[in-house]
């Protein structure tokens, strides 16, 4: 999965392309051109161009009000933060793609694609030559040390990765390193080569001979045991807590990326990147400094853009119609849906409340709920995706080599007869803008379902995150649509850190019954290999909602298990019919970079996926 940080609600930080905006911004976007006019100005990604040039600093918009306030790759759940530049300062084992059809770019990889034993239980996997920023070898041993601190990290709390799926990686998994530049990995039960390689797209490296100790100028300890990696854990967390010292404290400067921490604001959340002098591997690092700025609104991320200060960001929908005067001011604009995101409107099959839990287990209200979402009307409208989106209908979002077997076509396509039929047809009693109540209780044909009284409405409450604007916009247009079949939804506008911190069953269940949906923005699976594993499966540590379906669990068995891929394209299509969430469309990320800045082609398309690599980046003449 691509959504890397080290708790649940990484996988949202990650995938967030999100910006904060009120709806009037959204409606009002501003310019000269229609939004019609620039829909299709942004779809082809500019060549890399000019000479290149040594030196300059490259300035680039965080994404509005996800500001950075840990620095050690693997934050526990409590710490409730993002994580500073973990790509550009310590890389994964295994570098992700950010391209749909493939999950790591080995290019860019600390190690070898893994060779696998006939049995799959088995993985060599050779390092490459990259370099520590004290000039000592990137070796297996690191990476053994990594996953002891990793492991140590879940002995604490399930709650402390969110990737984890108790039982699967990384239980099971023995890593050894018979050399310095070989890594085996003995595991217990075979995984599916693609799913663990996605897997180990998240396993960060960290420095075992600098980092593997308890305390400040304290003994090197020996991480294999189990007692001294919890220590050693305990000790860099508590390190990283200490915001006003990431830029000063050792530890940090042990990094095997192409760039070190310069400076920190601990206010802001704004810091600074300047070259590894020691990194070895792809890339010319020739800018002398990257400049990651905080902003808490994507009006003021647009300013900074016109002003002339940003070098590189992201533009929100809402101001589509500002593409063009961008582009005469000297900006590329580039944009398209990211590969394996989708973005769900999240069910709670665990909300009693109003008995939402055996409303919503009924496979017809889930579908006559989808047949109210306007994926091609909200597309087009200008108070919701001004034209900067994509349809999807699927788990595995657009373009991915593991499609649903409906392809493109909607198997629940906007359709409020079809919607009501539904309800109709299944024992209720419709009454368009009043409240439609269950009129045939009972378990039988044409009847309400399992434990829905006679009078039962439908009513339920929305938790909208309040940023970015077209989450809002989509919403009160879902709720519109619903009122209009006599189902209330309550739009309640919450904080994306209010979302985080307190709605989500798999951990908060004290709360499971404060919410029945959620709508929080985007969410990404991995690259190359969209399973969806600890997100739907029973007891996945991502099941926000509790959703529980034992074929849909075989299946994600089946494509994290078996030795057949193809069998991801069954898992997607069952899901995608069985409805564990709702599908809006696909917002295009809309990428915008200084035309003074250049680079392969690639390093630019990864930023649909918030993948930095600046290392590929120069200044042209």
């Amino acid at each position: 999965m691509t959504h890397v940080s080290g708790k649940p609600r990484g996988r949202r930080l990650a995938a967030l392309a999100g910006v904060i905006a009120v709806l009037a911004t959204a409606c009002s976007g501003g310019g000269s051109s229609s939004a019609k006019d620039v829909q299709g100005s942004y779809k082809t990604l500019p060549k890399e161009s000019g000479k290149p040039k040594d030196g300059g600093t490259a300035t680039v918009a965080l994404t509005p009000g996800l500001s950075p306030n840990y620095i050690y790759p693997y934050p526990p759940a409590s710490a409730n933060g993002t994580v500073i530049a973990r790509g550009q300062m310590w890389r994964s084992l295994y570098r992700p793609s950010g391209e749909g059809n493939q999950i790591a770019d080995t290019k860019l990889s600390l190690a070898e694609a893994p060779a696998y034993s006939a049995d799959r239980k088995t993985a060599t996997i050779r390092m490459k030559d990259f370099t520590w920023s004290n000039g000592r070898p990137v070796t297996a041993h690191d990476v053994v040390f990594s996953l002891a601190l990793l492991k140590a990290s879940l002995k604490e709390s399930p709650a402390n990765w969110s990737f984890y799926t108790p039982g699967q990686f990384p239980d099971g998994v023995t890593a050894k390193a018979p050399a310095a530049d070989t890594l085996t990995l003995q595991l217990e039960t075979a995984y599916n080569p693609s799913y663990l390689l996605s897997m180990l797209t998240l396993l960060y490296v960290m420095p075992s001979e600098e980092w593997s100790i308890a305390s400040t100028g304290g003994p090197r300890l020996d991480y294999a045991k189990p007692e001294n990696a919890k220590a050693i854990y305990k000790y860099l967390t508590k390190q990283s807590e200490s915001q006003s010292t990431f830029a000063s404290n050792p530890l940090w400067q042990v990094v095997n990326g192409p760039y070190r921490l310069k400076s920190f604001d601990p206010t802001t959340g704004s810091f600074s990147l300047v070259p590894n002098k020691s990194y070895n591997g792809p890339g010319d690092s020739r800018l002398d400094q990257v400049d990651f700025k905080s902003f808490t609104s994507a009006a003021a991320v647009l300013n900074q853009f016109k002003a002339g200060n940003l070098t590189v960001g992201t533009l929100d929908s809402s101001f589509i119609t500002q593409i063009d005067a961008l582009k005469k001011q000297g900006y590329h604009v580039y944009g398209a849906p990211a590969p394996a995101r989708f973005d769900p409107l999240v069910l709670n099959f665990e909300n009693t409340t109003g008995n939402f839990d055996k409303i919503i287990a009924r496979p017809y209200v889930r579908q006559a709920l989808q047949h109210l979402i306007d994926q091609q009307g909200y597309i087009k409208s200008r108070g919701v995706y001004n034209g900067a989106a994509s349809p999807n209908y699927s788990t595995a979002g657009n373009g991915s080599p593991y499609p649903p077997e409906f392809g493109d076509k909607a198997p629940y396509p906007y359709d409020p007869a079809a919607a009501k039929k539904l309800l109709t047809d299944n024992g209720w009693k419709v009454v368009p803008d009043g409240a439609t109540t269950c009129e045939r209780p009972g378990t039988g044909a044409g009847q309400c379902g399992a434990g829905i009284p006679k009078g039962q409405t439908i009513d339920f409450p929305l938790a909208s995150a309040n940023t970015p604007a077209f989450v809002g916009a989509r919403d009160i247009a879902f709720a519109s649509a619903a009122k209009k079949l006599g189902v209330k939804v309550t739009i309640v506008s919450k904080s994306l850190n209010y979302l985080y911190t307190n709605y989500g069953n798999s951990f908060a269940p004290a709360n499971k019954d404060k919410w029945a949906t959620q709508d929080y923005g985007p969410l990404y699976l991995a690259a190359g290999y969209p399973s969806s594993n600890t997100v739907f499966n029973k007891g996945g540590s991502f099941n926000l909602g509790g959703y529980q379906n034992a074929e849909v669990d075989k299946l994600i068995n089946g494509s994290t298990f078996g030795a057949d891929s193809k069998v991801l394209s069954a898992e997607v299509t069952s899901l995608s019919k069985d409805l564990p969430v709702l599908f809006f469309p696909t917002p295009h990320t809309l990428v915008v970079w200084k035309n003074t800045l250049s680079g392969p082609p690639a390093s630019f398309n990864s930023l649909l996926s918030f993948l930095y690599t600046p290392e590929q980046w120069y200044f042209r003449d």
